[in-house]
């Protein structure tokens, strides 16, 4: 096994238990709050460093695959995930923050296919 794949291995499971983290003590917690909002953008930041590096193994892997499609689907609402938590904990409103766990689980549990899928595809390599 390759440097790059063990690094690529290590940075999306380290996203994958960032970004569990912050979904679950965000929703244990009932509110958003700067410990979340900073647990998002690390699993994002590890999410994408390991994407990236995967990609380059791949030598540029077709995007065009139901692995790709929802990665790079993932990546997105990481990012967009990521941002909205930092609005909303800017701006303080009560109400959004105590709702924004419903969106973490969808965005999470949406993260969470090609995860799986990466994880088979590996496996069957």
């Amino acid at each position: 096994m390759s440097i790059k794949l063990i690094m690529a291995i290590v940075t999306i499971t380290l996203a994958l238990i960032f970004y569990t983290i912050g979904v679950f003590s965000e929703r244990k917690s009932g509110t958003l709050n700067k410990f979340h909002v900073i647990i998002f953008w690390i699993g994002l930041l590890f999410d994408t460093t390991g994407t990236t590096i995967m990609s380059r193994i791949a030598n540029g892997g077709s995007l065009l695959s139901l692995h790709g499609i929802t990665g790079a689907l993932a990546i997105v609402l990481m990012l967009f995930h990521a941002v909205w938590a930092t609005i909303v904990f800017t701006k303080n409103d009560t109400k959004k923050l105590h709702n924004f766990h419903k969106f973490s689980i969808i965005v999470w549990l949406i993260w969470l296919i090609p995860y799986v899928i990466g994880l088979i595809i590996g496996m069957s390599n």
